[in-house]
């Protein structure tokens, strides 16, 4: 850069693979929001794979690019969702727009979520590029659970993890607390990689817009993105329908992926309830809704767990435990510290009567402040001051 020029203002990557559900994107999203309000200069570009993408709203200096998206089978294996491409064709295709884009785009730090290659090896080319220009600050940002260790460690294996993460990420960020999990406890890495490592704590939420809640008092029940959804929605409109006297009334939010017949079916039940059950399917500032309910039943995936805490609601979570435990082992960590409550198969039973002992325990749990650590949900804060350190640091190899 000529010594004349004026500064560029600074630009954020953020990978986001997102082949299920919302998770990866409303994080990306969180993080993108706090790193350009914090600095009013930076600007912030989204990569995802996300399906709804377009259904969000982004704030001044985000954008979004989609790139094409794949489903997860019940086997396991991939496949394009829309485009008639294989998956090798689509994941070629997905590589090549990445690429191109960081090359225009030319970002001063890029993020990359949970995912070190990206999915099925699709970063690779751009690591390598953007390792071998050395003008980004690379930074592989993680959960705070991913999934079991001895699993994690054979996934990381098969897909390159370990190698990749000691090879081009410049830091780790962590979205939780040493004190309440380790996601990385499995694998293998280096003592110069743990010399990386940044615990961030969690990721906090807060209303956007200036929507009001709906008329109070109500429970809120969100299963997330909606595709793994099926069961726990079915127990909450059980409990309803087998207890003519549960209250207050409850809000569902079914996600984006949960429809079809499935879909269908809930809606009949749920008018049925006359009112004490009212339902939406897609919420994209459901942090209004947090903000104004009594109480909340969810599954345990990370986004929800950070609004639980955020918005200091009483709940009860009711993890997934397929494909991978990630939201088991988070809920049962969390009730042992006494965050929340969990609804457990194998301790509980997923009954319709153990839902509605659950629903009318909610007033009676202590509020998630009164088992508070410290810096629990300083997580955007971190990340903002890292992301000041690493453009100095940026600024200063430029100037070389």
């Amino acid at each position: 850069m000529s010594q004349n020029a004026p500064p560029r203002a600074p630009r954020i990557m953020l990978y986001s693979h997102d082949t299920f559900g919302l998770g990866h994107l409303r994080r990306s999203r969180a993080l993108a929001e706090a790193i350009t309000r914090s600095d009013t200069s930076a600007s912030a570009l989204i990569l995802t794979g996300s399906p709804v993408a377009g259904r969000f709203t982004f704030p001044a200096r985000v954008d979004h690019v989609r790139l094409p998206g794949v489903t997860k089978l019940r086997d396991g294996s991939y496949e394009s969702r829309t485009m008639g491409l294989n998956i090798e064709q689509t994941t070629d295709l997905r590589a090549g727009l990445i690429k191109a884009t960081a090359e225009q785009y030319d970002p001063d730090v890029l993020i990359v979520d949970k995912e070190p290659t990206g999915f099925r090896g699709e970063l690779m080319p751009t690591l390598e590029m953007l390792a071998h220009k050395g003008r980004t600050k690379l930074v592989l940002g993680l959960r705070d659970v991913l999934d079991e260790p001895e699993v994690l460690a054979a996934e990381w294996q098969r897909k390159g993890g370990v190698p990749a993460t000691e090879t081009y990420y410049d830091e780790l960020w962590i979205y939780g607390l040493r004190s309440i999990y380790d996601p990385t406890a499995g694998l293998d890495l280096s003592a110069a990689v743990k010399a990386r490592m940044h615990w961030t704590g969690y990721l906090r939420r807060s209303v956007g817009g200036t929507a009001k809640p709906p008329e109070q008092p109500y429970i809120l029940v969100t299963p997330g993105g909606g595709g793994d959804g099926q069961a726990m929605v079915d127990l909450v409109l059980a409990a309803y329908e087998q207890d003519p006297d549960l209250n207050p009334r409850a809000i569902l939010v079914y996600g984006p992926f949960l429809s079809g017949d499935t879909r269908a079916d809930f809606e009949t039940r749920v008018a049925r309830l006359n009112g004490r059950v009212t339902a939406v399917g897609f919420e994209s500032q459901i942090e209004t809704l947090f903000a104004g309910a009594q109480g909340v039943v969810c599954m345990g995936g990370y986004n929800t767990f950070c609004e639980v805490l955020s918005f200091d609601k009483r709940a009860v979570i009711v993890p997934r435990t397929v494909p991978r435990l990630e939201q088991y082992i988070r809920a049962s960590r969390a009730e042992d510290l006494g965050l929340v409550q969990m609804l457990e198969e194998s301790r509980d039973g997923m009954t319709p009567q153990s839902m509605i002992r659950a629903i009318r325990a909610l007033p009676t749990q202590p509020l998630p402040s009164q088992a508070f650590d410290a810096g629990l949900l300083d997580g955007l804060d971190y990340v903002t001051r890292r992301i000041a350190v690493l453009l100095a640091d940026r600024a200063g190899q430029a100037a070389e």
